[in-house]
């Protein structure tokens, strides 16, 4: 969900239908193809004569079309309900559109869990396949590998097929002659057995140099007429069809796995790193490492504060779509609110590896875009008045700490006392906007390979193929900086009245941790103004008189107050400052924004004050006074004012990260700081405040 169209039209013509019109030339080559639904809805839009193609090979036996979640969600990460809405949304539209329901399930990145079985056998499923990895880690022998077995959760069954990373790593970066050789040694060894392999169509014809080699070249061509010229001993059979004629070879009792990779993907980066080394240093001895796995597809939630968010939103907002489903009196509003909800559980934006696709803001933006339409429409139903307010206190995000979240009419705000009594989410529920949106920059394992590639190229080394690194500019390795807390907004940076703009941008400020990031209390709290206090010392490179002298104590208090406006809401942060110190504390205060509007090089998005407009990539100091960010294509505008304010410093922040196309640069929105200069006596107090003004771009 969320892909560009062009990426889609690039996948179908290179992959989608390269494959399938060399496969109708090879009618003995029979398999199984799984399509998510929403790639399915994309091509019968897009190229309706692909659906043509599919039926005649649905017609003549020689594919098999295996069903799954819809919306291709992780299955053990969304709630029972919408598992099986998911899956029998999409077996109804195979067997509406290809006349033959599906016996089988695909599992989103052969993510299992044991729980599953009750799951899949409730959604009628009869088989899925996982990776040798999940079955080695219960125990199994990689010669035990060649049969299908049953998994069992309470009683009730689902097969399971082994698909062999050995073939994964064959098709198609091996020659065809390998590839039978492989399969021949396998069936002398096991005969009557099965070898199976279930991977990513873009292998052949998208993923990098693939199409020269499995079109251009022939590699294609000829490992189809290699399987048909060994006719006598293999035949290639759809699952479903081997399944109903062999029997299982006996229980199979796994463990949460996933493909290799995504297991080493999912560990904390310090963690990923020696579990690397070790990998690397057991190498050649496969009878240790059958025994290392990394963690398991859940851990991206404690990795990523973002995905965890996400992720909380979407099982808040299905409760919410569920009670609103249990009422029963608008049937056309429960199924557009339950849709909605589905596509928000489509897998990528959730995690990162090389594919997983949690930095790219496109992706992220339509999975809230998605919750955002799915939750507004399950809290019109519930209040049934035009205007509402709502205050819910709760562990939103569920990480041990009490959040405070505000819906209204014209938007959602989730307030984290727990983290500096900052913003982690403000939705604009008119244009179905989510503002904040951001993601923090952490340090990511390939970051080491960027760096050490940028020192080799600098000193004009000789780099080794193996090392080298595809990025889409030079000098990324620069643009490597992270930050020391999630990017939310409202953030309290008070800082040395020394630091300059080029400290902001750098991350080098060196505010104070306890008023920036720690827990705040919260002493009053409605729909419309909550009220959190802190008292702690400032940092001693500030406030301490002379070497040894203990830090000088503040208060801070933090007001939020929010209110209705005609075409949208207005957020006020109001701050008050009450020293502690017997002497004056010379200060620089700023109380910094993070909104991500998604295109900082368009015409269409961009900051305003008075004549003057810069796109969303300017970095720089800009003058005091109301500033505006326009989003013309989300229908969005914000209006910022702090008054008093002697000016905004303003920085895009930007992520480094790796992708199948390489290393990459990219915008997770701006850090807006309006600053002050304050010179607090002692026992003096300071108020200040920002505001924020959001409505429609478009009248």
């Amino acid at each position: 969900m969320g892909n560009f169209d062009d990426v889609l039209e690039r996948a179908y013509q290179q992959s989608y239908l390269a494959f399938l019109t060399l496969l109708s030339r090879h009618p003995r080559i029979r398999l199984a193809l799984h399509y998510s639904g929403s790639l399915l809805q994309w091509i019968g839009s897009a190229h309706p004569e692909y659906f043509d193609i599919l039926r005649e090979l649905v017609a003549r036996n020689q594919i098999e079309i295996v069903g799954g979640g819809f919306y291709e969600p992780i299955l053990i990460s969304i709630p029972v309900a919408d598992r099986l809405a998911q899956i029998r949304k999409l077996a109804e539209y195979i067997e509406q559109n290809f006349g033959r329901a599906p016996s089988g399930a695909w599992l989103a990145e052969r993510i299992w869990e044991p729980q599953l079985p009750s799951t899949l056998a409730a959604a009628g499923v009869g088989y899925t396949l996982v990776d040798d990895t999940h079955f080695i880690a219960a125990g199994f022998e990689p010669s035990q590998l060649f049969r299908h077995y049953v998994a069992e959760d309470l009683g009730a069954t689902v097969k399971l097929i082994p698909g062999l990373k050995k073939l994964r790593y064959l098709i198609p970066f091996d020659s065809p002659e390998n590839n039978i050789a492989f399969l021949k040694e396998s069936a002398a060894l096991h005969p009557g057995g099965c070898a199976a392999m279930g991977d990513d169509l873009e292998k052949f014809g998208l993923w990098p140099e693939t199409y020269k080699h499995c079109y251009t070249d022939g590699w294609l061509e000829k490992f189809f007429t290699a399987l048909e010229e060994n006719a006598e001993w293999l035949a290639t059979v759809p699952p479903g069809e081997h399944l109903e004629s062999h029997s299982p070879a006996g229980r199979a009792d796994l463990p949460a796995a996933s493909y290799a990779e995504m297991l080493e993907w999912a560990l904390p980066t310090p963690v990923r790193r020696r579990f690397h080394a070790v990998l690397a240093e057991f190498a050649s001895r496969p009878e240790v490492t059958e025994f290392l796995r990394g963690g398991t597809w859940r851990g991206f939630f404690m990795k990523y504060s973002e995905a965890n968010l996400l992720h909380k939103k979407m099982l808040h907002v299905s409760a919410k779509v569920a009670q609103m489903n249990a009422q029963s009196s608008q049937a056309a509003a429960q199924r557009s609110a339950s849709e909605h909800l589905h596509r928000s559980q489509c897998n990528d934006a959730y995690w990162h590896g090389v594919f997983g696709g949690i930095y790219a803001p496109h992706l992220r933006t339509t999975l809230w875009r998605d919750l955002i339409r799915a939750e507004k429409a399950a809290d019109g139903m519930r209040y049934g008045v035009p205007t509402y307010a709502n205050l819910a206190r709760l562990d939103f995000d569920a990480d041990g700490e009490e959040e405070l979240y505000i819906t209204t009419d014209s938007c959602a705000a989730l307030l984290k006392p727990s983290d500096g009594a900052t913003l982690a989410a403000l939705d604009f529920r008119p244009s179905d906007v989510t503002l904040v949106n951001s993601m923090m920059r952490r340090v990511e394992p390939y970051h080491a390979r960027l760096r050490d590639a940028g020192k080799d190229a600098a000193k004009g080394a000789a780099i080794s193929i193996h090392d080298q690194l595809k990025a889409k500019e030079p000098g990324l390795e620069k643009r490597l900086r992270y930050d020391l807390w999630p990017r939310n907004a409202f953030r309290l940076l008070l800082f040395a009245p020394a630091k300059t703009f080029a400290e902001f941008e750098s991350l080098q400020l060196e505010p104070s941790a306890a008023f920036a990031g720690s827990r705040y209390q919260v002493t009053s709290a409605s729909a419309d103004k909550v009220v959190c206090e802190l008292d702690a010392p400032l940092a001693a490179e500030m406030a301490a008189t002379a070497s040894g002298s203990p830090a000088e104590s503040l208060r801070v208090l933090k007001k939020f107050v929010l209110a209705r406006t005609d075409r949208g809401f207005s957020l006020k942060y109001e701050i008050h400052l009450v020293s502690q110190s017997s002497r004056p504390l010379p200060l620089r205060v700023g109380l910094e924004l993070i909104l991500n509007l998604l295109a900082p090089n368009n015409d269409d998005r961009y900051f305003r004050s008075g004549a003057r407009r810069e796109r969303l990539a300017w970095a720089g100091e800009w003058p005091a006074g109301p500033l505006g960010l326009l989003d013309e294509w989300q229908n969005v505008a914000i209006q910022i004012e702090a008054p008093g304010a002697e000016s905004y410093w303003i920085a895009p922040v930007e992520t480094v990260s790796e992708s199948e196309d390489g290393f990459e640069r990219v915008y997770q929105g701006s850090q807006i700081l309006p600053n002050w200069n304050v010179e607090l006596a002692a026992h003096d107090e300071w108020r200040a405040a920002v505001s924020l003004h959001v409505f429609p771009a478009r009248t």
